[in-house]
């Protein structure tokens, strides 16, 4: 069965057509004369996923990873944009920015406290995993890494944004945000538990990272810079 995986791994790209009849001409053996092993083929998506949390992920812990991210800003509920709109509209625009900011500092700060537990999820695929992943399209990776973490990480980043709404202002902001508007005539009170809608967000911004540089090492031949990726991905190229 190992021989067959390998042989589907090389011709991700090819027909079906294409594909029964060189392997009914490729040699028998695991590594077929490309020269990787079940062991390098899982070691090089390891390293792709690595490589997305190392360059991609780590954006999103600065200053302004979210914020100034047009990919991943984490913008307001449904439900609380109107009261974006009222504030704006009554001349509260700076108070209603400080808002917006305060939920992404939030999701930055949590994104540095959780990476480590994203690391050791990429360090658990198997060689059955990873053949699936070269079989994918060209976000598999990812979706193979939300399947096996999401649950966990939402577990791990929910504490860690509710206190970071603390550390970074975000609750007294907020707090103060609601206070105004509700005190607004003619409008309904509001009075949203935003951890949960920052704690999804927050997630879907470190996966779009991570599909960023995946896509970017099955496209680019320059984005593969060790050997390894550039052999292990070189199979999807044939």
């Amino acid at each position: 069965m190992k021989q067959i995986f390998i042989i589907l791994a090389i011709f991700l790209l090819s027909s079906c057509a294409e594909l029964q009849q060189v392997v009914n001409n490729l040699p028998q053996t695991t590594t077929g004369g490309f020269g990787l092993s079940n062991v390098d083929i899982s070691n090089g998506l390891r390293q792709a996923l690595d490589n997305g949390i190392d360059k991609q992920v780590t954006k999103l812990t600065q200053k302004d990873g979210f914020y100034r991210n047009q990919l991943v800003k984490i913008l307001l509920p449904q439900e609380l944009r109107k009261v974006d709109k009222t504030l704006r509209d009554v001349g509260l625009s700076k108070l209603a920015d400080e808002g917006l900011k305060a939920i992404n500092r939030a999701a930055e700060d949590a994104v540095k406290e959780a990476t480590p537990i994203f690391v050791g999820a990429v360090k658990q695929i198997t060689f059955n995993d990873a053949k699936q992943i070269l079989l994918g399209n060209d976000r598999a990776a990812t979706q193979y890494l939300e399947n096996k973490t999401r649950s966990q990480l939402y577990q791990k980043f929910n504490p860690v944004i509710n206190k970071s709404f603390s550390k970074v202002g975000a609750d007294k902001i907020w707090s103060n945000i609601i206070r105004k508007y509700n005190a607004i005539p003619l409008t309904n009170n509001v009075n949203p538990d935003l951890t949960d809608y920052v704690t999804g967000e927050a997630l879907k911004g470190v996966y779009a990272m991570i599909a960023v540089e995946e896509k970017e090492i099955r496209t680019k031949l320059s984005s593969r810079t060790t050997d390894l990726l550039r052999r292990v991905f070189a199979l999807q190229d044939r």
